[in-house]
């Protein structure tokens, strides 16, 4: 699967994935959604994402999480 909004770089975030090299981690903006934020207050405290950048963070995730087994405590 190709991302096309996330970027990584190693002088950036320290090679974190980030919505379009904005020095904003996609962990941040799913931790905002996992929190309870919705997209448009997202949008609203950071003009400069826009709402596909959340999308694709969405799908970043969903393809991370079919891609990787991660052992669960109970």
């Amino acid at each position: 699967m190709k991302f096309e909004r996330i970027t990584v770089d190693p002088h950036v975030c320290t090679g974190k994935p980030c919505i379009r090299g904005l020095r904003f981690p996609v962990s941040r903006l799913l931790g905002l959604l996992a929190s309870g934020e919705t997209p448009e207050s997202i949008l609203r405290a950071y003009p400069y994402l826009e709402a596909a950048d959340i999308n694709e963070a969405l799908l970043y995730a969903a393809y991370l999480a079919e891609e990787e087994t991660v052992e669960l405590s109970r």
